[in-house]
C-alpha cells in the first residue's frame, strides 16, 4: 500500500471512509479522493528545506512543517502498529476485531500517506519502530496497545492545532483527529464495554470532564509518552 494510486473517477461520500467498512478498493478511492485536498494544502509547503537526519528526526516547531512532520511520525507509528496487527491477529480475536484491525490499518496508512506527500522534501525520514513491550500474539494487549495509541493520538492533535496557522492543515487536523477518536471510542468498548464516552480516565492526558473536553497535549508530553515505541532518535527544537 505504499504506493497509493489516484482515483480519477467520481470521488466517494466523505463518510465512506468513516461509517463504513473500508475495503482495498474504497481506501484506493479515499486516497485519490485526497489528492485534491493534498494539492491545496502542498501548496503553501515550503519545498525547499530538509531537516537534517544526521542525528535522528528533526522536529523544528517554529511553523507548520514541524507541527505536520509532528503529525507524520506519529502516524507513521500508528500505521506501523495497525499494519502488524492486521497481518498476523490474535487468534482470540472475533471476527469483528479482526475486521476492525484490517480496515483501520489503511485509515492509518492514508493518513501517514497525507502527510508525506504534503511535506514532499521538508518530511522526516522514516521512524524505526520498537514494539518489543507489545505481545502480539495476546488479544488484550494488542488492545491495550491500541487503546494507547489512539489515546495519545487524540491528545497529540488537540494539543498540536493551536500552532498551526494555516487554515488548510487545522481543517484537515480537525479531520483525522475525529477518525482517530472514533478508534479509540471503538477500542475502549472492546476492553470494557459501555467505556467509549468516559473522559474521566484520560484526566492523565489533559481531558476536562467538567468541560466535555477530549484530552490535549503538548508535543514534549506526546512525544515522552511514544518514546518507548520509537528507536529512531526525535530531536526538538523551538518549542
Amino acid at each position: 500500500m505504499e504506493n497509493l494510486k489516484e482515483n480519477q473517477g467520481t470521488s466517494p461520500k466523505e463518510t465512506d471512509i468513516l461509517d463504513a467498512r473500508l475495503e482495498r478498493r474504497a481506501f484506493l478511492q479515499y486516497a485519490g479522493a485526497g489528492a485534491a485536498v493534498m494539492a491545496l494544502v502542498a501548496a503553501g509547503c515550503k519545498k525547499d528545506r530538509s531537516p537534517s537526519m544526521s542525528f535522528g528526526a528533526t522536529l523544528d516547531f517554529k511553523d507548520d512543517i514541524g507541527v505536520l512532520n509532528y503529525a507524520y511520525a506519529l502516524e507513521q507509528l500508528e500505521a506501523a502498529f495497525y499494519i502488524q496487527v492486521a497481518t498476523n491477529p490474535p487468534s482470540s480475536f472475533t471476527t469483528a476485531q479482526k475486521n476492525y484491525f484490517q480496515d483501520v490499518q489503511f485509515h492509518e496508512i492514508a493518513h501517514r500517506e497525507f502527510f508525506k506527500k504534503v511535506l514532499g522534501t521538508s518530511a522526516i525520514g522514516s521512524l524505526d519502530v520498537d514494539f518489543s513491550s507489545i505481545n502480539f500474539s495476546d488479544g488484550a494487549s494488542v488492545l491495550a496497545a491500541a487503546k494507547t495509541f489512539e489515546d495519545l493520538g487524540v491528545a497529540a492533535y488537540n494539543g498540536a492545532g493551536v500552532r498551526l496557522k494555516t487554515d488548510a492543515y487545522l481543517v484537515v487536523a480537525g479531520q483525522i483527529v475525529s477518525v482517530e477518536a472514533r478508534h479509540a471510542a471503538w477500542v475502549r468498548d472492546q476492553i470494557s464495554n459501555g467505556s467509549f464516552a468516559d473522559l474521566s480516565s484520560l484526566t492523565s492526558l489533559g481531558a476536562n470532564v467538567s468541560g466535555g473536553l477530549d484530552a490535549a497535549l503538548t508535543p514534549d508530553k506526546v512525544l515522552a509518552a511514544a518514546s518507548k515505541y520509537i528507536k529512531t532518535k526525535i530531536n526538538v527544537i523551538n518549542l
